[in-house]
């Protein structure tokens, strides 16, 4: 049932994807956010043209197509040849997790938990008025948009079968949902904390191969999404520093005497 879930969670994001506006209206001075609630309003109305823009940024890049473009010639490779047969056959006689394992790698790695984790994140920043948090929780909330659209396509044209049976093999969506987050991550905090990240990054994919959900060539063209998006977009919104302190806007004051301005943000 889990997978079927995740399945009509794939055909959702692409669907959102063709729907979102080709841009969306810039706030002006007499809607500036002044609370929780007008905060997550002006996101929602922004976010498609933000969207539209980090898959331009994504996609019409030179270097990440050809990324995309060696993945992808690995992976017709792997599975034509002996390399995704070897692979699943090895899997099949060496078991590596137990069920109770398994099941919890599963929704580690699921996009649906991805999702609903960084919209948490998101609330929590946009209650207390975090405003480097919650600009970082969109980031990733496009990131993983864009990850779970591009997967979700491509896994309706290919259309090929898991070694288990099931169809919608290629590429494996826990793999490029669980490598984009680690590496937005990286880009925002690091190696401290995006080693962790791809280390269950990596374990999410073995787990997909061994329990015989995904063939060895799913993972690898799903690691290189997952790589590239996740990379790209936070690159876009990575916030310039000046001495350790992130540069932001500003918004206050009121609607009739708005101020704007930037502002120095600093976690400690």
């Amino acid at each position: 049932m889990s997978r079927w879930f995740d399945k009509l969670f794939c055909v959702w994001a692409f669907v959102l994807a063709l729907a979102v506006p080709a841009g969306a209206a810039e706030p002006n001075m007499a809607t500036i956010p002044t609370g929780w609630f007008d905060t997550t309003q002006a996101d929602l109305r922004l976010f498609p043209g933000r969207l539209k823009d980090d898959a331009k940024a994504t996609f019409f890049n030179a270097d990440n197509l050809a990324l995309l473009t060696w993945a992808g010639i690995a992976s017709v490779a792997m599975n034509n040849g002996n390399a995704d047969d070897d692979v699943a056959e090895h899997f099949a006689e060496h078991d590596t997790f137990g069920t109770f394992s398994e099941d919890a790698l599963f929704i580690i790695g699921s996009p649906v938990t991805h999702f609903a984790g960084t919209a948490l994140w998101y609330v929590l920043d946009a209650e207390t008025q975090d405003e480097p948090g919650r600009q970082k929780a969109v980031t990733m909330l496009s990131a993983l948009t864009i990850t779970a659209t591009v997967t979700g396509g491509l896994k309706m044209i290919r259309d090929n079968d898991q070694p288990d049976g099931q169809n919608w093999a290629w590429p494996s969506g826990h793999t490029s949902s669980s490598v984009a987050v680690a590496s937005v991550l990286h880009e925002f905090y690091g190696l401290k904390v995006a080693l962790p990240a791809y280390a269950t990054a990596g374990v999410v994919a073995w787990r997909m191969m061994d329990d015989g959900d995904h063939w060895a060539s799913d993972v690898v063209f799903g690691a290189a999404l997952g790589w590239v998006v996740g990379h790209t977009v936070a690159q876009r919104h990575g916030a310039p520093e000046i001495a350790g302190f992130e540069i932001q806007p500003f918004s206050g004051g009121n609607p009739q005497e708005p101020a704007m301005g930037i502002s120095f943000a600093r976690r400690f």
